[in-house]
């Protein structure tokens, strides 16, 4: 059963994702950690599938997440190849991207974010290995990835990104699983305010003590990130409403059926609008930079979309359709045919029998 709750909190945090890579306005990360509470929402989901499922959840997660990189790799591959990009075995990791597949100049800036759907994949591999351990011991497992992340930091260890980011989002990831296994609605209100509470203080102290090249941008406080992005996922997961079946808004059912697409696109495109904009001379900063290229960043999105966004239909085994959550079509009917009377003969026929009963 959908949970329309849940299906807001996606369609947000992709929202939220676009307007600051289009933006750089540093305060939406701490107003909302989209990543954070994107891996939270993907943990639960996984975790739902595995009891569903079994081990076959790994291949269904799979199946939905990389057709739509297969789709953008088709174009984008080529086009590196034929811009320079040398030809490696490694560019299989395009098709499966257990590590950071290789890119050119161009292509490592514009497709950069494919780092999300590295990390996405490492969490759907282990995930059916680290549930039941996180079952059997649920606060021990949700703590090691935020200590990981302390003594990486406080070491000043620079370990590889995979697992930087598991210590990262993988706290993130177990409170997902911890959603939805219902335990965080079991903790008491109380409990789980000075909880979160205690945990943003804490973030909050680091993030004004350790800002990073662009200020206070969680992005470049990993530490800071993952302490307020827990506190921010503990309470819109903790005081998450029941499953309800309640059909969700049309922009919102778009959103999160074809996040994938928006996600994978967004990026490529902010770096094609910004680049021909200053190559003619128009203003990419300030207010009116901004105004003009986020007005053509969202048509080309939605552009996109249209174009590509079916492949998530089809991934997921629906109907392929160029935007989703339309009405579904009812039945045709069919026609009433008049009644015909009796003959003459037959009606008063049935008349007299009639009569005689």
């Amino acid at each position: 059963m959908r949970n329309r709750y849940l299906d807001l909190l996606r369609a947000v945090a992709i929202v939220r994702v676009v307007v600051y890579h289009s933006t750089g306005w540093v305060a939406l990360t701490i107003a909302f950690p989209a990543m954070t509470v994107m891996f939270a929402l993907a943990g639960s989901l996984m975790a739902a599938s595995i009891d569903r499922c079994g081990p076959l959840a790994v291949e269904r997660r799979l199946r939905r997440l990389l057709p739509s990189l297969w789709a953008m790799s088709a174009i984008a591959v080529p086009a590196m190849l034929f811009t320079g990009l040398a030809w490696d075995w490694k560019i299989l990791y395009w098709a499966f991207p257990i590590q950071d597949p290789p890119a050119n100049g161009w292509g490592s800036m514009a497709l950069g974010a494919t780092w999300y759907l590295r990390d996405f994949l490492w969490f759907v591999l282990l995930s059916p290995l680290v549930l039941p351990v996180f079952r059997r011991f649920p606060k021990l497992s949700v703590a090691v990835p935020y200590a990981a992340l302390a003594v990486i930091t406080f070491f000043g260890l620079t370990p590889h990104a995979i697992v930087r980011d598991m210590a990262l989002y993988g706290g993130a990831w177990l409170l997902g699983f911890a959603h939805h296994d219902g335990m965080l609605r079991r903790i008491p209100r109380r409990r789980l305010i000075g909880l979160a509470a205690g945990l943003a203080t804490l973030g909050a102290a680091w993030i004004a003590t350790h800002p990073g090249l662009r200020g206070y941008d969680l992005n470049d406080i990993p530490l800071g990130n993952a302490l307020w992005s827990a506190a921010f996922v503990l309470i819109a997961l903790g005081f998450a409403p029941a499953a309800t079946a309640a059909r969700p808004g049309r922009l919102v059912t778009i959103l999160n059926a074809r996040a994938l697409t928006i996600y994978l696109w967004h990026v490529p495109i902010i770096v094609a609008v910004t680049k021909i904009g200053e190559a003619h001379g128009l203003p990419v900063r300030g207010a009116v930079g901004i105004g003009w290229r986020f007005v053509v960043i969202v048509a080309l999105v939605s552009l996109a979309v249209l174009l590509f966004g079916w492949v998530e239909d089809f991934a997921a085994g629906r109907v392929p359709v160029l935007v989703p959550g339309g009405r579904p079509r009812r039945p045709a009917e069919a026609p009433v045919s008049p009644a015909i009377p009796p003959a003459p003969e037959k009606r008063r026929a049935a008349v007299g029998e009639t009569v005689r009963t």
